[in-house]
Parts: structure tokens; C-alpha cells; sequence
């Protein structure tokens, strides 16, 4: 008879247990990220990466990689490489996310253009990006510097159409899902894909890889967009309703908007359209949540699509890391709880 799945002591999250697997390569990716950021002539450029890099953030795209590359059974050095290039290339999109939201905080700590200036904060990230693909060309493999590189432009394609789309809502859900896919998950797909590609896996597998990052990386964001409302300000690292009071289309707003009745439309028109907000609006934009249900079905929608990362891997054959991927697809949605 089959022995159960041990039960993980208390306290221990599922991304824990799944960092704890690939321990050694992960502390390889730490030193790397510190060997690489650094600039002979500019010293700001490891001070102002480290600010962000050191700030307290789990890493969980380099460590799909990390787990991806030895799902499939690598044993060599080059998924270190490729996590830290994913890494590099997610702090990059941050500090110009950063930018171009005037961000003030995140990870409960002063962004870096707050304290550094928008200039060098674009600049560090642009080095960022370059560092990255130096760091996917020493592996010789053209394919993995394709899907990274093709990642990177997505990214940029979603943030450029969530800035252009901002205080629209005629997009509906189409054009939110296709902003999230671009912004968030495609780092999330391509971090797993690259680990697989890496290892040598039959196409099966890659795309499995691919598929599961997809859809956490979907799932992933989602929650993000319900804790802006239903969350906190010390969970979020930054403040609740931020995405409401910069306008932002986000999946609560959507379902309140398409099912308001006129006096609601109205209301999503003037807040998030025409951008005029006033003191009381967010407590109104709650109650019209709660009057939809918009909160509950936006953090059940992420659980679907944390049930397809899971579906996802079912080409793989069940061990320990297996289990800890699919145990992260609960704990992405979990936050949200």
C-alpha cells in the first residue's frame, strides 16, 4: 500500500518545501544574481537592484525554473543561469512598473524611484534586462534565449496595454485576461518552460510546463487583484485599493460594472473612466462588490485556474516534486483566504 504524503510541520508553507528542494540551486541563483549585478563603474546599480532584490520577496519564478529543470531531471549548471535571468528580468519589469504607476510602496518598504528617482530606476532596470541575456547566451541554447526574449516583449505588450486601457472599461474580461497573461503570466510560463527545455524534456512535458505557469501565473494575479480590495495593507506590502484609486479595470470591477444596474454603471464610469474619485468612493465600490459577489468570484476564478497548473503536470509521474508544484498552485490561491 502506497504511504501517505507526509504532512508538512506547522508553519511550513508550501513554497517552504518546494525552495527546500532545490536548496543548493537556489543558493547558487542568490550568488549569481550578487555576481551579476554588479557594475565596476556605476556602484548605484547594485545598490539601488539590491534594494528590490534583497527586499524580502520569495522568488518563486527562479524557483519554478529551478524545480521545472529538476522535475525533469537535469543535473547540470545551467538552470541556475536561466533562474537568475528570470529573476533579473522580473526585478527589471518592477522597478518600471514601479515608474510608471508613481509607486510609492512595495514590500512595505519606499520603492526604489521613491528613493532613488525615476531616471536611475529605468536605467538600473534597462541594465537589469541586459545582464539577463548575457546570462541566457552562456547556455547555448537558442531556444531557451527565444522564450525568455519572446517573454520579455509580452511583458512589455501587457503593461503597455493595461497603461493604454487604464480608465476604459469596454475592454470587458477578454482584454483584462489578456493584460494579466501578458504582465504576470508569461514570466510564470516561460520560468517553467526554460527549466524543461534546459533538461532535455520530450515536447510533452515542455508544454505541460508551460501550461502549469500559464495558469498559475493567471491565478497568481488574480488573487493579487482580489487583495487590493479584500486584503491588507501589511499582507500586500502596499496599500489596499491602490488599483481602484489609479483606475485600474481589474476583474472585481469588471463583474460589478457588467451586472450594475444604471445608477452602478454610472458610478464605475465617473471612478474609473473619468478617474473622479471622492473620499467615500471606495466604500461604495466595496458595497457594490459585495452586492455581485465580485470579490468571492474573482478568488474562485483563481482557484480554477489553479486546478489547470494542477491538471497540468498530470504528464509528469507522481513523486515529491510534483506533489510541491502543485502544492504551490494551492498556496498562490491560498493568500487569498
Amino acid at each position: 500500500m502506497a504511504r501517505p504524503d507526509p504532512k508538512p510541520s506547522e508553519g511550513e508553507d508550501a513554497f517552504t518545501r518546494l525552495a527546500a528542494l532545490v536548496a543548493p540551486e537556489l543558493a547558487a541563483v542568490d550568488r549569481t544574481i550578487r555576481e551579476r549585478m554588479a557594475s565596476e563603474h556605476a556602484p548605484r546599480i547594485p545598490e539601488l537592484s539590491a534594494h528590490l532584490i534583497e527586499a524580502g520577496g520569495k522568488r518563486l519564478r527562479p524557483v519554478l525554473t529551478l524545480a521545472a529543470a529538476k522535475l525533469c531531471g537535469y543535473e547540470g549548471e545551467n538552470q541556475v543561469k536561466l533562474a537568475a535571468a528570470v529573476e533579473f528580468i522580473h526585478t527589471a519589469t518592477l522597478l518600471h512598473d514601479d515608474v510608471v504607476d508613481e509607486s510609492a510602496k512595495r514590500r512595505g518598504r519606499p520603492t526604489a524611484n521613491i528613493l532613488f528617482g525615476n531616471q536611475q530606476s529605468v536605467l538600473v532596470g534597462d541594465y537589469l534586462f541586459a545582464r539577463s541575456f548575457r546570462l541566457m547566451v552562456e547556455t547555448g541554447s537558442l531556444r531557451v534565449l527565444d522564450i525568455l526574449a519572446d517573454a520579455s516583449a509580452v511583458i512589455a505588450e501587457g503593461e503597455v496595454l493595461q497603461l493604454t486601457a487604464q480608465h476604459d472599461l469596454s475592454g470587458g474580461e477578454p482584454r483584462y485576461f489578456q493584460v494579466i497573461r501578458g504582465k504576470t503570466a508569461a514570466l510564470f510560463a516561460a520560468a517553467a518552460e526554460v527549466g524543461g527545455v534546459v533538461a532535455g524534456a520530450e515536447e510533452a512535458k515542455v508544454a505541460a510546463l508551460r501550461d502549469y505557469g500559464d495558469a498559475l501565473g493567471i491565478a497568481f494575479q488574480l488573487i493579487d487583484d482580489f487583495l487590493d480590495y479584500g486584503g491588507s495593507a501589511a499582507a500586500m506590502g502596499k496599500n489596499v485599493g491602490d488599483d481602484f484609486r489609479e483606475g485600474k479595470a481589474t476583474l472585481p470591477v469588471l463583474i460589478a460594472h457588467a451586472e450594475g444596474d444604471a445608477e452602478a454603471r454610472a458610478f464605475w464610469s465617473r471612478v474609473i473612466e473619468e478617474h473622479e474619485q471622492e473620499e467615500a468612493d471606495l466604500a461604495e465600490a466595496l458595497r457594490l462588490f459585495a452586492r455581485h459577489d465580485a470579490l468571492g468570484r474573482t478568488r474562485a476564478r483563481a482557484e480554477d485556474w489553479a486546478a489547470r497548473a494542477v491538471s497540468a503536470l498530470a504528464v509528469f509521474p507522481d513523486g515529491e516534486m510534483k506533489r510541491a508544484l502543485a502544492d504551490i498552485a494551492e498556496f498562490v490561491v491560498a493568500r487569498g483566504r
